[in-house]
């Protein structure tokens, strides 16, 4: 029993870290903060800080590694949903599935997703999240394409449409999340599936 209590104050404490990091790095950037700096804002003192990171740099690393943890959990258990049928079964009304769970767990992790891929955050981590869509999302649906009936090479297309998804996430985060994680799923779905030309008005048909 005791050992679950002491788990629990562990989540909690390094949870405080991070959203203390979190601030700090929306006020001042990330290379500006110090290890004062954190303890300070969060009211503990610096051995409890060293108890779970080495460094700020420890702090980021590790912050993101969980962030990463999770989504590819969310993206394997989504896609584990999507069988050989999909391709016939397609509905562009419909949101991929890792999309809708995509858009949730940005939701729970605002706070840290709008402060890491913004102007104060860590360029490699949005590097890192491009790379991660077209991984999990997007070189698993190319398993239902037909290639002799493309008409962009695939590399391409999977450059545009993952830097597409990024853009659109970091505009949501950046508005403060203005519309729910469904009508986003469904935003980008539909500019995949049509194409900006068609969603824009400017192509009809």
């Amino acid at each position: 029993m005791e050992g679950k209590k002491m788990d629990r104050r562990i989540i909690r404490t390094r949870r405080m870290i991070r959203d203390t990091f979190t601030q700090l790095m929306e006020e001042k950037g990330f290379e500006a903060i110090t290890v004062s700096d954190l303890t300070e804002k969060a009211n503990i003192n610096r051995g409890t800080f060293y108890l779970h990171y080495k460094d700020k740099y420890d702090l980021l690393e590790q912050s993101e590694e969980e962030i990463f943890v999770e989504l590819d959990r969310i993206a394997e258990e989504a896609w584990n949903a999507v069988n050989q049928n999909y391709a016939n079964d397609v509905k562009v009304e419909e949101p991929l599935p890792f999309v809708i769970k995509l858009f949730e767990f940005l939701e729970e992790n605002f706070e840290f997703m709008k402060v890491i891929l913004g102007p104060n955050g860590n360029p490699s981590f949005q590097v890192r999240l491009k790379g991660f869509i077209k991984k999990k999302m997007l070189h698993k649906f190319s398993d239902f394409l037909n290639e002799e009936n493309m008409v962009v090479p695939l590399d391409y297309l999977v450059a545009y449409v993952s830097s597409a998804h990024l853009g659109v996430i970091q505009c949501w985060l950046e508005s403060g999340m203005d519309r729910s994680p469904q009508e986003m799923a469904h935003i980008l779905s539909q500019t995949t599936f049509w194409g900006p030309a068609h969603v824009a008005g400017l192509k009809k048909g």
